[in-house]
């Protein structure tokens, strides 16, 4: 499951830079690499735990 997170990101970099290489720039294409390499970080963005969350710290603060 992970490296079909590292596999978008590195399929939707080369179509982003392959779109943006050429004399007629397809912007549909260009957009697409963008939209693919994004869920690729978004999928592996997810799997990253929040370092600032414990169930201890939200019952610890409290405002008065």
């Amino acid at each position: 499951m992970k490296n079909i997170n590292y596999i978008l990101i590195i399929i939707g970099a080369f179509v982003a830079m392959y779109a943006k290489t050429g004399t007629n720039q397809n912007q549909l294409i260009l957009i697409g690499g963008i939209v693919i390499l994004m869920i690729g970080v978004y999928r592996i963005a997810k799997t990253i735990p929040s370092k600032n969350y414990s169930e201890n710290d939200d019952q610890d603060t409290t405002s008065e």
